[in-house]
């Protein structure tokens, strides 16, 4: 199972990724909630700031793009993960440039979408 890191993670059970936290979990993958606020998504502990996490595999993005250039460093730098999730309305041209060109797999998509074809 993929090791994720979900950054933009909401205590909001109607927020996307809420819902994705839950079912990435469900799904057995190690789950990592990054956001603003502290709080937990079911038994998951939101952190915040930017935490180092080693081997994350995935960074699935729940931040729109004009906030995005914050995390650079700390997506491409600290995490330095295999491959990051543009899900809607995080679509970033600068972004995944600049992961590609650090060899990062980009996948403009929908984590949700991808769990529940079983393609994620």
């Amino acid at each position: 199972m993929k090791k994720t890191l979900i950054l933009g993670a909401s205590t909001n059970p109607n927020r996307y990724s809420n819902i994705a936290t839950l079912r990435l979990a469900k799904n057995g993958h190690e789950v990592f909630p990054v956001g603003l606020r502290d709080g937990k998504i079911g038994g998951h502990t939101i952190l915040i700031n930017t935490p180092i996490i080693e081997d994350i595999d995935t960074v699935t993005l729940y931040v729109g793009q004009k906030n995005q250039p914050e995390y650079y460093d700390y997506i491409l730098n600290d995490i330095k993960p295999k491959r990051i999730i543009f899900n809607p309305g995080t679509e970033n041209d600068e972004l995944v440039a600049l992961a590609q060109k650090q060899g990062i797999e980009t996948e403009i998509s929908c984590t949700l979408v991808l769990l529940s074809i079983g393609d994620y």
